[in-house]
């Protein structure tokens, strides 16, 4: 919950009680009473000091006094961090603590910081610092601003942190001096904001910082700092403004007088770069493009090899591996824009109850009805398409819904995109110990308001391991095929009947046994075709590893981020020794064949040896490989006018 504000002049106040100027070891009383006693006429006799009164143990000397304020170690040390004019007065209240009276506090302070201290308003108060030159007040609550209010002597002025929308509130009476203005970290947002930074309201200013606001028009807030005569610093990174990939360019053209652009020396060479680009500003494209690269994964665990013997009757099971990542939807439609892409576009359902193995929806409508019908089964149609999920019983009328329900099982939520961005996955790839994805994707998006947010959020990594069940499609049932062999054997017993008694039926009989026999060798050619027509079940999706790649370095000026997920060990040291023994025999098998294949006779013999020091290196000491893909992420820059103006002709 939000903490009430307060205003400047409460704030100030309560640091100032903080200090504790009138309390011990500071002020007056009794550790240092005589020295501020009301001066009285004495003469000169009772001056001179007495012995008894040279030592008085009820007071402390002034440098006693100081020592308890400087030491560290001391419990009435300032705080680490604490500011000089702080360490200033908590010293000269100790030592002259009559000059400390309100007015000596408005003349002193050339510089007031109140950081963190939940102010939501700069009151009139602030006006009676008649000498103030620096006014901080970041990380506070302050939305709106009177510039009536801010003395008129300030040359800087910092509110990062806070909650300003717009300058218009500090434009309506600025300080004519002002030479540095820090407006960092708020929520500055809209094409009117570069009204307020021209000369008409800040004269004098050398240095501005608006990092981290929601700017996105570059041309018009180009177009406003370049009437600031004395402008030398910029600094606008982490603006959405600063995604288009002609910003520094375009800005450093534009603004000749800049040194410092995003805390990075304008050099030379790099006007000379690009001298010219700001002639086309309007051509310019307000767009940012980003490439996304996978690279390999690694340490994959080979689930085939749990797996048992697939029988005649199947089931037959394939695996692949996939990567996934969430990017950014477009406002204006970006997804439409990758048909001719070797990206995929992943786009579930949008209930969270969409089933990995999805059910069609017909059937669940037969469901329902044989509910309302009073039936007690599954249609065998229902059966077949659930397979493994649920009983083969309807529920009740009153519970069928909730039934229905539990025969959908969750989707992983690592599987669908956050609201917002689109899921992209790399090609289906079979498994082997480095699994190249060889995925390059670009995204162009013209949104910029949203990419910052995604940015700062980052992006989600999964690698996805996708199983597939295949069946043989259903042969005929082995009792129609054998009443035919039966069938055929009492035709074969009448014929031969038939030719005692009849020759000339005999070969006609032959010649149509000869038919069927031709017919019978094509019938068993099919069936030993049948295992090839698979039927399919739908995929059953298992995420192997997701994890969060930052991209905020991209809005810092970074213009790559390159990372290897480590999503830790999947692997064992068993499940290795398995994959070891498969291989082995797949190269055994291959080398016995090669020899009849090819035209070459010399063998390639497998030294056991070698198999048996392979397996013995799985023990001991031996780390399975830990879960890793290759993720890069570039933020498109130019580097030369030449190359922002080629973009405009293409």
């Amino acid at each position: 919950m939000e903490k009430p504000g307060v205003t400047l002049s409460a704030a100030v106040q309560e640091h100032l009680r903080h200090l504790c100027l009138r309390e011990f070891p500071c002020g007056t009383g009794s550790w240092n009473k005589s020295r501020f006693l009301p001066r009285t006429w004495r003469t000169w006799r009772e001056l001179v000091p007495r012995e008894e009164e040279a030592v008085n143990p009820g007071e402390e000397t002034v440098e006693a006094l100081l020592d308890l304020v400087r030491s560290p170690h001391s419990p009435w040390a300032l705080l680490e961090g604490s500011s000089a004019e702080d360490r200033f007065l908590r010293e000269l209240a100790i030592q002259n603590p009559l000059v400390l009276k309100d007015t000596f506090f408005y003349s002193y302070f050339r510089s007031l910081r109140v950081v963190d201290k939940q102010v939501s308003l700069v009151d009139k108060g602030l006006l009676k610092f008649l000498k103030l030159e620096e006014l901080v007040l970041s990380a506070n609550q302050i939305k709106e601003i009177d510039a009536v209010n801010l003395p008129p002597t300030l040359k800087v002025l910092e509110l990062y942190g806070n909650k300003l929308s717009s300058m218009g509130c500090l434009c309506t009476r600025p300080p004519p001096c002002l030479q540095h203005l820090g407006l960092g970290q708020n929520k500055l947002l809209g094409p009117l904001e570069s009204l307020y930074v021209t000369a008409d309201h800040w004269p004098n200013l050398v240095s501005l910082d608006l990092s981290f606001n929601d700017l996105t028009d570059l041309q018009g807030m180009i177009a406003g700092l370049s009437t600031l005569p004395h402008l030398r610093l910029l600094v606008l990174q982490g603006n959405p403004l600063a995604l288009v990939p002609y910003y520094r360019g375009f800005t450093i053209d534009s603004l000749s007088q800049l040194c410092v652009l995003d805390d990075i020396t304008v050099s030379p060479s790099e006007k000379h770069q690009f001298r010219g680009l700001s002639h086309s500003g309007d051509l310019l494209a307000r767009e940012a493009q980003f490439v996304v690269t996978i690279g390999n994964v690694k340490g994959v665990l080979d689930t085939s090899i749990l797996d048992p013997e697939p029988g005649p009757q199947g089931p037959f099971i394939t695996y692949n591996y996939y990567v996934t990542y969430d990017f950014v939807e477009d406002e204006e439609g970006e997804a439409s824009d990758y048909g001719g892409v070797l990206a995929k576009i992943v786009k579930p359902s949008p209930s969270t109850e969409q089933l990995v193995e999805d059910i069609p929806e017909e059937l669940f409508e037969e469901a329902e009805d044989s509910v309302e019908s009073g039936l007690s089964t599954l249609s065998g149609e229902l059966e077949g398409s659930v397979a493994s999920g649920g009983s083969g019983s309807l529920p009740r009328v009153t519970d069928s819904a909730e039934e229905l329900a539990k025969l959908r099982p969750r989707i992983d939520p690592r599987l669908c995109p956050s609201p917002g961005t689109v899921l992209f996955s790399t090609v289906r790839k079979p498994w082997t110990d480095v699994i190249p994805c060889n995925y390059e994707m670009q995204h162009t998006l013209r949104d910029l308001v949203p990419l910052k947010a995604f940015l700062l959020a980052g992006t989600t990594v999964t690698i996805v391991e996708e199983k597939i069940l295949s069946w043989p499609l259903v042969p005929p049932p082995v009792d129609t095929v054998l009443p035919a062999k039966k069938g055929k054997g009492e035709k074969d017993k009448k014929d031969k009947k038939d030719k005692d008694k009849k020759g000339k039926e005999g070969k006609d009989k032959a010649a149509k046994g000869e038919k069927e026999t031709a017919l019978k060798e094509q019938k068993a050619s099919k069936k030993k075709e049948l295992p090839k027509e698979l039927r399919q079940d739908p995929p059953i999706l298992r995420v192997l590893g997701s994890g969060l790649v930052a991209l905020e370095p991209l809005l810092v000026g970074e213009p790559l981020v390159s990372t290897v997920c480590n999503f830790g060990v999947i692997r064992t040291a068993e499940t290795d020794r398995l994959t070891f023994l498969r291989d082995g025999k797949n190269k055994n098998k291959k080398a016995k064949k090669a020899p009849k294949a090819g035209k070459s006779k010399t063998k390639v013999p497998v030294s056991l040896e070698k198999e048996k020091s392979a397996v013995a290196a799985y023990d001991g000491d031996y780390q399975p490989q830990p879960l890793t893909v290759e993720v890069q992420i570039q933020l498109n820059q130019h580097l030369s006018a030449e190359e922002a103006l080629r973009d405009i002709s293409l």
